[in-house]
């Protein structure tokens, strides 16, 4: 029987603990000191805006890891010993393993902007940073205005997260457009324009320069790189997350902006592995990225790995590129690869209602009609019928044809669809 030592108890983590205990009688334990019991990090923004209790994002009764005999250690981990096949902890204690999974997330990007470190300035990653932002952005009285860094995903929650308790935001980005380096512009000119319609001040082509501290070390104001100043009581840091892999240096194991893994997610060092938001890929599995801080595909991680930890050995392959999103009111899905600009030889079509809250753009090749993958703002569609279309690899034309069946509840979007596929044709008939 193995010891199977997981540091971080994430989507990741848990849920390859989950499938080891389900899978074998191997003994485990997880460490994280962010928690003591896992919870949704997905659900942060919504116990901050009094949807639910902090104790409701925990998927598990408390007496869940016990029944299941996997150990809870609430501690940090400072180093880890590769050769001795140890883990050391702040407090102390030494854990031996046989197998270790790092599984250790991530944390908000900083690029040395003077400032950064100040009282009121952070990001929403962990339990800690919903705490503090509790402190630092309770109410109007005294967050008097928040400063959001970057157009991200984290970065719209959080300012609908600040508008839910009436408090003033300043948004910089840097594209012209919100997440324009991911999505198609007429996508992210349709998010700008709702951000707005929420009463978000929403600067596009804007940069932070400098944050400024009042008498007590506490911002009281950020300088953009155009010289403006403005007054507020939080920043939040909002430009992307790098793993959290900095207490590895001097492990030996093989590290670059993440922790390097083979298609078994096995590290440079023989029984170490790394799964979620940490771990970097040697070699993309196609069109994705290296480092994936998604969380389905963290969850998909920790089951491939309790395979392979459990006697059947199972490579990464986490199939067609998934994921959604909400922008405020609107919900994004996005099935297949939509790039922000047509890679060559393909095309886009986009539709947008006249309500401002519903859109779809296609991705296709022109030569094959190939569909390529799809973007969806407004209308919830089935994940399981765009994956089958995209392993057969349907035409567009078959895709756009039947675009209402792969639609949650089509009994209400009727009249959209013949449009969208009016203008679909019409479109092709104009191109060809």
């Amino acid at each position: 029987m193995d010891h199977i030592v997981i540091i971080g108890n994430g989507i990741a983590g848990v849920t390859a603990a989950r499938h080891i205990r389900k899978l074998s009688d191997n003994r485990i334990t997880i460490i994280s000191a962010e928690s003591e019991f896992f919870f949704s990090r997905t659900a942060l923004m919504y116990v901050y805006m009094r949807h639910m209790k902090f104790e409701h994002t925990q998927p598990y009764e408390n007496d869940f890891w016990a029944k299941n005999r996997i150990e809870l250690v609430h501690d940090y981990v400072h180093t880890v010993e590769t050769a001795a096949k140890k883990v050391h902890l702040n407090s102390g204690r030494d854990i031996v393993y046989d197998k270790l999974i790092l599984a250790t997330g991530s944390i908000p990007n900083k690029f040395g902007w003077p400032g950064q470190d100040l009282e009121g300035v952070q990001g929403l990653v962990s339990k800690q940073d919903l705490e503090q932002l509790e402190i630092t952005a309770p109410n109007n009285k005294v967050c008097k205005r928040a400063v959001i860094i970057g157009g991200g995903l984290i970065g719209v929650e959080l300012a609908e997260m600040m508008a839910s308790r009436q408090i003033p935001v300043t948004f910089l980005i840097r594209e012209k457009g919100f997440w324009s380096g991911v999505l198609p512009r007429s996508n992210a000119d349709l998010i700008s324009k709702h951000v707005r319609s929420h009463h978000i001040d929403l600067r596009e082509e804007e940069e932070m320069a400098e944050i400024i501290p009042d008498d007590s070390g506490k911002v009281k104001a950020i300088i953009t790189k155009n010289g403006e100043t403005i007054p507020c009581d939080f920043v939040g840091l909002c430009a992307g997350v790098t793993p959290q892999i900095s207490f590895l240096e001097n492990s030996g194991i093989e590290l670059q902006r993440g922790i390097l893994v083979d298609r078994y997610l096995e590290t440079s060092v023989k029984n170490v592995y790394a799964i979620g938001d940490c771990a970097q890929q040697r070699e993309p599995v196609g069109e994705r990225k290296p480092i994936e801080a998604v969380w389905y595909t963290g969850r998909m991680m920790g089951e491939v790995l309790a395979q392979t930890l459990c006697g059947n050995p199972t490579t990464w392959n986490p199939g067609h590129w998934f994921n959604s999103a909400k922008f405020f009111d609107i919900e994004y899905q996005t099935y297949g690869w939509v790039w922000s600009t047509p890679k060559e030889g393909h095309a886009h079509f986009n539709w947008e209602h006249e309500d401002g809250v519903r859109a779809v753009t296609v991705e296709y090749d022109i030569a094959t009609r190939k569909f390529i993958g799809i973007n969806t703002f407004g209308i919830r569609m089935k994940h399981e019928i765009f994956d089958q279309w995209l392993t057969e690899e349907k035409t567009v034309d078959e895709v756009m044809k039947n675009l209402k069946k792969a639609c949650f509840n089509p009994e209400f979007f009727d009249r959209p669809f013949k449009e969208i596929l009016k203008n679909f044709r019409s479109t092709q008939h104009a191109t060809a």
